[in-house]
């Protein structure tokens, strides 16, 4: 009854294999999403600079046109060291 083939699988075999099915199934796309994260938080960093670095150059754009204004009002010399006119 209980002849053995070669051509036959034994039950440990098929456990043992749906195990590692199991197993590897379930960490590739482990794997995959925390490729994908990665990715996106990278692109949500550059994002993240362009818009500081926009911040920024405004907020130096501003801040010299208060001196100017300033100096202009005060009589002094202007950001690129010539006199103002009074």
């Amino acid at each position: 009854m209980n002849e053995s083939n070669n051509s036959e699988i034994s039950r440990r075999r098929v456990f043992s294999l749906f195990g590692l099915g199991f197993a590897l199934g379930f960490a590739a796309p482990t794997s995959m999403l925390m490729t994908s994260d990665a990715e996106a938080q990278t692109l949500g960093m550059e994002r993240r600079q362009e818009r500081r670095a926009g911040r920024h150059e405004r907020r130096e754009e501003r801040r010299t046109g208060r001196h100017e204004r300033r100096d202009a009002r005060r009589g002094g010399t202007t950001t690129d060291g010539t006199k103002t006119k009074n």
